[in-house]
């Protein structure tokens, strides 16, 4: 039996490219009804984004998968209209345009609380609905930096780097899901919550600088500036990517004290291991260099697999570092239904199986199976504004003319 936490629960989703679409697509994974919105024509711009193929890109299917999508252009009265039609059957309202857009098209949230009094608004920003950067528009390529995990990412002697995907959308993705579950319990909870604990703000920049752990207390506390240290992470040792023979690298993070004494058994340095400087982490961070190098001269001469073998056993923590080919053939991912296989258009004459991940967090010990991947522009339309407003065809036909 399926276990859908949020089953009943129906989200109107205005949002495009990744943080909101995120967000909504954590809320259709465990149940929800998420209706997206997208422009006639166009659609998200997401669609097309690291397209190879076909009409619809991978990365639109995986972040849009379990929702429906209707077009409607919110530029018009028509299409502002539905909006708040469709607001009075929905729980929470899901949008990440810039501060005041909601507002301009007179769908702000007195407008919508008036069109329903127990709905929840989650908007995410660059910067957040108030202070004096609220009007500034910004992607997350600006948040990883304001919130400053740009800073640490990357080699000392070379400017800062980016990590591969768009981390700091994911993250105010996950905390705009999270807060709009925490409205939803506390709108169980209360007879009326005022309209301002329904709005809930979250910004791309303060989700990174959320994440970002000791950093400004350790500024404040200590006068510490952290830098960038490559595949370290700064005050932990040894912990990095260390090469193998074989031409890959693994992950070794020896950095426990008890996990340190059976490590360097492990690479045939015992005196390493009774090295008096090298006894607690803070000694350990200030030899790193040494370390890492006694550690690779060990590594360069196993593969990949032999060196995990030896580090596994001795209860080592370690790991391969993983490309997609790898990720797509791994036992634990399977076990734990992490790779869901879908029939989809790739720009071929006919429909490949795809492999999208998995609903996390697991629920039964399995990941949930995905209802469907990301739809395709206006799939849901007529079903939407038929079955929830009772429009008809004619009535469909007219607005999409108008749009």
């Amino acid at each position: 039996m399926e276990i859908r936490p949020l089953d009943g629960v129906r989200v109107l989703e205005l949002g495009n490219y990744v943080a909101a679409p995120t967000a909504g697509r954590i809320l259709g994974d465990f149940g929800a009804e998420v209706i997206k919105v997208e422009r006639p024509k166009t659609g998200d711009e997401l669609r097309n984004w690291r397209l190879y193929g076909g009409d619809t890109s991978m990365l639109y299917r995986t972040v849009n998968r379990n929702k429906k999508s209707i077009t409607l252009d919110l530029r018009t009265e028509a299409g502002r209209r539905i909006v708040l039609d469709l607001i009075e059957q929905c729980d929470v309202l899901l949008e990440n345009f810039r501060p005041g857009m909601l507002e301009k098209w007179g769908l702000g949230p007195e407008v919508l609380n008036e069109a329903n009094p127990n709905l929840v608004i989650t908007r995410i920003s660059a910067y957040g609905q108030t202070g004096p950067l609220a009007q500034r528009p910004g992607f997350a390529a600006v948040a990883e930096a304001v919130g400053g995990l740009r800073e640490l990412v990357g080699d000392p002697d070379r400017p800062p780097v980016r990590v591969g995907v768009s981390i700091g959308d994911s993250i105010a993705g996950i905390y705009a899901a999270f807060g709009t579950v925490m409205a939803l319990f506390q709108r169980e909870r209360m007879q009326r919550v005022p309209l301002e604990q329904r709005v809930i703000d979250v910004a791309l920049n303060e989700s990174i600088l959320s994440v970002m752990e000791s950093l400004v207390p350790d500024y404040l506390a200590y006068g510490i500036n952290r830098e960038r240290v490559g595949g370290r992470m700064e005050g932990i040792a040894p912990s990095n990517a260390y090469p193998c023979g074989d031409g890959t690298s693994i992950i070794i993070g020896g950095n426990g004290d008890a996990i340190f004494q059976r490590y360097m058994q492990v690479i045939d340095r015992p005196d390493l291991a009774a090295d008096p400087e090298l006894q607690d982490n803070a000694g350990r961070w200030r030899h790193r260099e040494r370390l890492d190098a006694s550690i690779a001269e060990w590594t360069r001469v196993r593969t990949r697999e032999e060196a995990l073998r030896v580090l596994e056993a001795a209860a080592i923590p370690c790991g391969p570092i993983y490309t997609a080919a790898d990720i797509v053939s791994d036992e634990q991912y399977r076990a734990r239904n992490m790779i869901q296989p879908f029939r989809v258009d790739v720009g071929e004459p006919e429909p490949r199986e795809v492999g999208f991940p998995g609903i996390v967090p697991v629920i039964g010990g399995r990941s949930l199976p995905i209802r469907n991947v990301g739809p395709d522009l206006g799939e849901h339309t007529r079903e939407v504004l038929t079955g929830l407003l009772g429009l008809t065809d004619a009535d469909i036909d007219a607005l999409e003319a108008n749009s």
